[in-house]
């Protein structure tokens, strides 16, 4: 795990570091609406309990759904929105900028109640959505760019980690929280509240990295850009390895530019080797979404209740278990496997064992139905074909984290070249962000009707559709980022070979030159 390259690489480990609290954010808000909603005392407080004391089931689904699907709605135009910003104002300071406004949202969802009602959240979901939408597509563009092609797909994948611990901790906030102040506004002001800890340090950590080598380089500042390769690589800026990983970029910029000069957009979308990639970024991110992770993930403490977790201590236990699985799952694969087992083995064994888990949960469920304790009675301990889903769901997440959680995101990162990078990461994570609005809107309804059926449904997306999509996908392990247009056939080995020659043998030129005027 750690070897010479971990700490010749230990500035770029601190970049991901830095970028990635963003993402630790993404996973928090994406676990954290589902145990808020559950809290007694929040059905209370927003009007979702009937004259007599039972919830009101229709009501209660609706504002479960909208406090977590708004967060989806704004990040779905943050990350679209990310593209022309990364562009223009380079990766740093738009993570800063989209940090800014998350924060902006983060206090709204945490002042609401009382006065001030569940508007308040919602409001604050959405613009909280919008600046996480733009750190999730400009974060992993900025780390790949950073990254030497021999570690980058474990650096990218961390990306999974922290969503993963980010899912956890939101887990157990809310665990902690209904445990010793189920009755007060803090049920939803801290988990609401504790936003601000990791945005504050991911701005603050920005102001300690580097501008992306790749995207100065495709700005025209050369020697900031060497400087900036040189200072991650921790080589002298002039070392063989830094002139010839930057002549490689430049020669995949200018190849870029002379092939598609005075084309513009539509050319980055359509042009020769694009388009595929822009497809297959789009449709990674559909299948994700529908993979059944994320209805577990965001209804955790619901899903947990569906399968015989009853009663709010139960259903919350439950998922802080799944969420400490998940990060040691993913933990474990991004740094020991991800780079040796390679993308497409991984994504296929992933997508097949998935699917194999929620067949198993399904026939459980069907066979094995949980009956739900009377209104006022205290909640049974679960029956074992109860511990035997919920151990399934625990299999379930360790497939879904050597795979189809951390692969999609280094995938896209590392396809695209410079030029488009940030537009390919925006359609992904737009993408990502738009089906993630689809699925939690609609699971609270699907787990009410489906049942059983809804396991089921998500086991055939698993198999039928996602372990035939991975293998169709081109491998990239190993293959530096400038490679991926020969792969996808935009340009030629020895065309690219030639562009790298002239681009050292310029510099050559240009060194001696200097040289010669010091003489």
């Amino acid at each position: 795990m750690f070897s010479g390259d971990t700490f010749k690489n230990i500035r770029v480990y601190w970049l991901a570091f830095v970028a990635y609290w963003g993402i630790i954010l993404f996973g928090y808000d994406t676990g954290i609406a589902g145990g808020v909603v559950s809290q007694p005392y929040f059905e209370t407080s927003f009007g979702l309990v009937n004259a007599d004391g039972s919830i009101n089931k229709s009501k209660d689904t609706e504002v479960s759904s909208n406090v977590v699907s708004v967060l989806q709605a704004g990040a779905f135009f943050g990350a679209l929105g990310s593209a022309p910003i990364s562009a223009w104002l380079g990766r740093k300071l738009t993570l800063i900028g989209f940090t800014i406004i998350f924060v902006i949202g983060a206090i709204l969802t945490t002042v609401a109640g009382g006065s001030r009602g569940i508007a308040y959240i919602y409001g604050g979901r959405v613009i909280s959505g919008f600046g996480i939408g733009g750190i999730s597509a400009v974060a992993p563009a900025y780390v790949s760019e950073c990254s030497p092609k021999n570690v980058r797909g474990r650096i990218t994948g961390c990306f999974q980690i922290m969503v993963a611990i980010g899912v956890m901790i939101s887990y157990f906030i809310n665990l902690g929280v209904g445990l010793h102040m189920a009755g007060s506004p803090n049920v939803w002001r801290i988990p609401f509240g504790f936003q601000l800890v990791p945005a504050g340090i991911m701005c603050l950590g920005l102001f300690t990295v580097k501008e992306s080598p790749r995207w100065l380089a495709s700005k025209g500042y050369v020697a900031e850009g060497i400087a900036n390769l040189a200072y991650l690589r921790r080589e002298p800026h002039d070392s063989d390895e830094v002139r010839r990983e930057f002549a490689e970029i430049e020669a995949a910029i200018r190849e870029e530019q002379e092939a598609r000069k005075g084309l513009g957009l539509k050319e980055a979308f359509f042009g020769k080797g694009n388009f595929v990639r822009f497809v297959i970024a789009f449709v990674i991110f559909f299948l994700q979404q529908w993979s059944g992770q994320n209805s577990v993930g965001y209804y955790a403490p619901q899903i947990f209740s569906s399968i015989g977790y009853s009663g709010t201590t139960n259903s919350l236990l439950a998922s802080g278990i799944y969420g400490i699985v998940k990060v040691i799952a993913t933990a474990l694969f991004v740094f020991f496997f991800v780079e040796s087992l390679g993308r497409k083995a991984s994504l296929f064994i992933s997508a097949m064992g998935m699917g194999t888990t929620f067949f198993i949960i399904g026939a459980i469920l069907k066979t094995h139905p949980v009956a739900t304790p009377p209104p006022g009675q205290s909640a049974p301990p679960p029956a074992p074909s109860s511990k035997g889903m919920a151990a399934m769901l625990y299999i379930y997440v360790c497939f879904y984290s050597m795979g189809w959680g951390p692969l999609p995101w280094v995938y896209v990162s590392d396809i695209f070249p410079t030029r488009t990078r940030h537009y390919g990461l925006a359609v992904g994570s737009g993408s990502q962000w738009l089906w993630n609005f689809v699925v939690a809107k609609v699971t609270p309804t699907l787990e009410t009707d489906l049942g059983f059926k809804l396991f089921m449904m998500f086991a055939t997306i698993n198999i039928g559709g996602m372990a035939v999509f991975s293998l169709l996908l081109p491998e990239t392990k190993g293959r530096s980022l400038e490679e991926m247009d020969i792969i996808f056939g935009s340009v030629s080995a020895e065309s690219r070979e030639a562009f790298i020659e002239r681009a050292l043998d310029h510099r050559e030129i240009k060194s001696q030159r200097s040289i010669d005027k010091q003489v």
